[in-house]
């Protein structure tokens, strides 16, 4: 549950949706469902196996298996991406915590096209004094989980909170599948135009598929490095895989319907989930109630550890 709830963020939820609209919808899922079984999976087993046969960290992993070479410095250079992750990421995950504010505080409600919550996102994003508040509040949360280390923080709070977003967001996809012109932003997700398929859109997949897995950057490895040595390595790599997949799909089933509802662009941007999410909300019954749930877990599900 630890290992999925690091693989399991916004690489999903966020940035699944826009890079798909971007990549030309059905045939960027296609490449990226490809990449994920091809090479996504293997490179985790292969993590999970270095960090559970050393029990060390990416940097000491590295040094157990190669001593005296330079793989260590493969493991410093995964630390360091991690930071350069936790730059961006903790902006986005501002953004969230700032929609959060807002649901709590009716700021969405008026947030019934395309265009108003367009407007409320442009604000959000060009005033540095909230953005830096809720970037620092996001880092706040994420120290106090990481000081309860993998099994005593990371691993309890996904327990309870990893179930609870995929509930959710079942709850909003049918929503929004069920909107006017929703089944047209299920052809753009689902039927491929292979005219679309460009060495860029393939590269495209291939990163999104290795960034939504948290691989590359030493995660799996430290993740690897708590499994026992009676933990089924393959069956723990296919599930994680498996449910980061399946947020991914369920994010782009909430999303493109409701762009197509809206008649919106499905290249949007980064912005597509913070401008396409608060229409949907005001269309559903109790839909602040979802709102508030969705930023909240969104938020948590966003902690890159």
């Amino acid at each position: 549950m630890a290992a999925a709830g690091s693989a399991i963020g916004l690489g999903n939820i966020w940035r699944f949706p826009y890079t798909a609209g971007e990549g030309g919808g059905g045939a960027f899922v296609l490449l990226y469902l490809f990449f994920v079984v091809l090479i996504g999976i293997p490179v985790m087993l292969a993590e999970l196996s270095v960090g559970r046969a050393t029990q060390r960290n990416p940097v000491g992993a590295f040094k157990a298996l190669v001593p005296r070479s330079m793989w260590p410095v493969v493991g410093g250079l995964g630390v360091a991406t991690g930071f350069g992750i936790l730059a961006f990421y903790s902006v986005v995950a501002g953004w969230t915590l700032g929609y959060l504010f807002k649901a709590f505080t009716g700021g969405l409600v008026t947030a019934i096209d395309g265009a108003t919550s367009g407007v409320i996102f442009t604000e959000l994003v060009a005033s540095p004094g909230p953005a830096l508040l809720y970037t620092g509040l996001f880092l706040l949360l994420t120290i106090l989980i990481v000081r309860g280390g993998v099994s005593g923080g990371i691993e309890r709070a996904s327990k309870v909170l990893m179930p609870l977003l995929l509930i959710v967001l079942i709850l909003l996809a049918i929503r929004s599948i069920t909107l006017p012109n929703g089944m047209d932003g299920l052809a753009y997700l689902f039927k491929p135009d292979f005219s679309k398929i460009t060495l860029r859109v393939a590269m495209s997949a291939l990163g999104q598929a290795l960034f939504s897995l948290s691989l590359g950057m030493g995660a799996m490895i430290t993740y690897g490095s708590y499994f026992p040595e009676k933990t089924n390595l393959w069956q723990s790599g296919v599930i994680v895989a498996f449910f980061d997949t399946l947020i991914a799909i369920l994010a782009g089933l909430i999303i493109f319907p409701a762009l197509f509802y809206q008649n919106l662009d499905p290249q949007g941007g980064p912005g597509l989930v913070f401008i396409t999410l608060p229409t949907i909300f005001n269309a559903m019954p109790a839909g602040t109630l979802f709102g508030i749930a969705f930023y909240f877990l969104l938020a948590i599900a966003a902690l890159p550890i």
